[in-house]
């Protein structure tokens, strides 16, 4: 009896996360665990779902440092030389912002009142230091999406409200850095801003940064047909972006988020997948992926999307190279739109796992 539940709620995971899961000859068998012929993640040496981080895309041990250091400290100085450090027109100032940001958020969800004493103390003590004002802007940011009691009520609408004050603020402490501008395309989106603020907002960013990726994703969202626009406009924004981006951007990879942001609720046909929309944005991100950068700080961002659309599509040799990259991290989208990242995470990567093994893959075929 304990085997039927389970092979049952294993059926209801797979039904949730890949809707349509071929049911051939050598193909993906779901199977109990400790079976012999169970799929197992570790024997790649992934890491346990326990493990996972879920605060960042990929590794950054310089940010990981600075942040074990305030929160076991309570001392900001840390965070702030970080940030000083970290060119302000690269991608990788406005990830270590927002993971600040995020780690505050967190912090304070769980020690309501008490929490982030060292974002407290750096505006304290340094008003006039741009990292703490952008790492406060991005926490008001975070607090209106995820605690605010949800999109639309009085309480979400004041701190947004607080949010682009603060982004504002900011943006006056340091003029040239385009990250209080791109914080501030969240608020833009759901403060509903017209397309004559935003565009006039937008025009602040590229300005500074062109080709910022994370700009671009931010950016993307106001076009949607979830928010202010519709996938025609949406589609058309990650066209004309991808199509500018020069040789090695992941700008390439555009198109592939916004298929992701228009994806129906559920999907109940194979087709899908197989559809020429869903195939050209995988192709353009993998073509994005292998002419990027080893060392480019979005990369993570588009592997992790990938490794999603291709366990989706059946292409498993294609799945599991995207583990490969990016296992260990989880903070990056579609994992982050979850309530339980690293769970979701962790599902995808083990029928990545068992549809390579079903193919013929094992740990001694994928490369190293």
């Amino acid at each position: 009896m304990e085997i039927l539940l389970f092979l049952l709620a294993m059926g209801l995971v797979v039904a949730a996360v890949s809707p349509y899961v071929r049911r051939r000859r050598g193909g993906l068998r779901l199977v109990a665990p400790g079976s012999p012929d169970a799929a197992d993640p570790a024997d790649y040496g992934f890491d346990r779902q326990e493990e996972l981080d879920i605060r960042v895309p990929g590794p950054d041990p310089d940010l990981m440092d600075a942040l074990d250091h305030v929160q076991r400290t309570g001392q900001w100085q840390a965070a702030s030389a970080l940030l000083a450090g970290t060119p302000r027109e690269g991608e990788l100032r406005w990830q270590r912002v927002q993971a600040f940001g995020g780690a505050a958020a967190l912090e304070l969800v769980q020690q309501p009142g008490a929490g982030a004493r060292w974002l407290k103390a750096w505006r304290l003590e340094a008003p006039k230091d741009a990292g703490g004002a952008q790492v406060h802007a991005e926490l008001l940011v975070q607090q209106a999406w995820r605690h605010s009691g949800g999109v639309g009520s009085e309480d979400h609408r004041i701190i947004l409200e607080e949010a682009r004050e603060s982004c504002r603020q900011a943006a006056l402490l340091a003029p040239g850095d385009p990250v209080p501008y791109i914080t501030e395309l969240a608020v833009g989106r759901a403060l509903a801003y017209t397309e004559a603020e935003f565009d006039a907002l937008w025009a602040k960013v590229v300005d500074r940064a062109p080709e910022h990726m994370g700009a671009h994703l931010a950016a993307l969202n106001y076009w949607c047909e979830k928010w202010h626009g519709s996938r025609e406009k949406a589609d058309a924004f990650t066209h004309a972006a991808a199509a500018r981006a020069p040789r090695g951007s992941l700008l390439a990879a555009l198109p592939l988020f916004a298929v992701y942001e228009h994806i129906p609720d559920v999907v109940m046909v194979r087709s899908f997948w197989e559809s020429a929309v869903v195939t050209r944005a995988v192709e353009g991100a993998l073509y994005a992926v292998h002419s990027a950068r080893p060392d480019d700080p979005m990369l993570a961002h588009v592997r992790h999307l990938l490794l999603w659309c291709l366990v989706n599509m059946e292409r498993w040799a294609e799945a599991m190279e995207q583990v490969r990259h990016v296992d260990g991290y989880v903070g990056a989208l579609p994992w982050s739109a979850s309530a339980d990242p690293a769970a979701s995470y962790a599902v995808y990567r083990a029928l990545a796992v068992a549809g390579y093994e079903a193919n013929g893959g094992s740990p001694a075929t994928l490369p190293g």
